[in-house]
């Protein structure tokens, strides 16, 4: 009997038919689900990984929904040519802490996930002010209402527990000073400015992005969130022998 034959036969029976589908159906999922089991494994070990702060994640919700995901990729390939240009390749780990994740796959434009601290923070609000001013071949659109925006950090607590929720370790004290950071992040001179590296590192980029201090705009959100790509971790940079015996420590 041909296997067409065979298909034909087990159509015209319904629990045979349903079985079968059952059968190879599994046989996807398991595929799919049992690299879950070793995912401990397989996963690099970042004990530097440090979460966003408010002033951060605001940014990367304004990114979201400037769309600025659907023509830039965070996610370097293996392949040569994109190591070279962007540096090392994109670890699964990097992206630990990101609900949803960006990864992407349309590339109008530079991937992004190494962009922090590339170009300076001047350079970033030229450049989404008005991208030809700085790229004139640029086909980015103009982004200037997020430096007359003040940014609304009333819903900040509430973004940082749902963090939490899906399992970023954002602690009580993070999420009661939630909006008091965000500001303390883009005014270095402020009193708030000490609590945002007590809470999130020395390391923290504290600075008026926009180049204005005072309540932080829209436009000092996304370039803090674009200044930080890249460096929640330094895993990738580090030789993979060295990684291994600081994870088994």
């Amino acid at each position: 009997m041909s296997f067409f034959g065979f298909h034909y036969r087990l159509e015209r029976k319904t629990i045979p038919f349903v079985l079968a589908i059952v059968g190879v159906a599994s046989i996807g999922g398991i595929v799919e689900i049992a690299p879950l089991f070793t995912i401990h494994q397989t996963v690099e070990a970042a004990p530097d990984m440090r979460v966003y702060t408010p002033l951060e994640l605001a940014g990367r919700n304004i990114y979201i929904r400037e769309g600025c995901y659907a023509c830039h990729s965070q996610m370097i390939r293996t392949l040569r040519d994109e190591v070279e240009r962007y540096g090392p390749y994109s670890l699964a780990v990097e992206s630990k802490y990101d609900h949803p994740h960006l990864w992407g796959s349309k590339r109008t434009g530079p991937d992004l996930a190494r962009v922090g601290g590339k170009y300076s923070d001047e350079w970033h609000v030229a450049h989404l002010y008005n991208p030809r001013d700085v790229m004139p071949e640029s086909v980015m659109p103009a982004y200037r209402w997020l430096k007359r925006n003040t940014l609304d950090t009333s819903t900040l607590s509430l973004d940082l527990k749902a963090m939490r929720a899906v399992g970023v370790p954002y602690s009580d004290d993070m999420i009661a000073n939630a909006t008091a950071d965000a500001y303390g992040q883009a005014s270095p001179d402020s009193a708030q400015a000490d609590g945002v590296k007590s809470r999130y590192g020395e390391a923290t980029n504290v600075r008026a992005f926009d180049g204005v201090q005072g309540e932080p705009t829209e436009m000092d959100a996304l370039v803090a969130y674009l200044q930080i790509l890249g460096k929640l971790t330094d895993v990738a940079h580090t030789p993979v022998k060295q990684a291994s015996t600081e994870a088994g420590k």
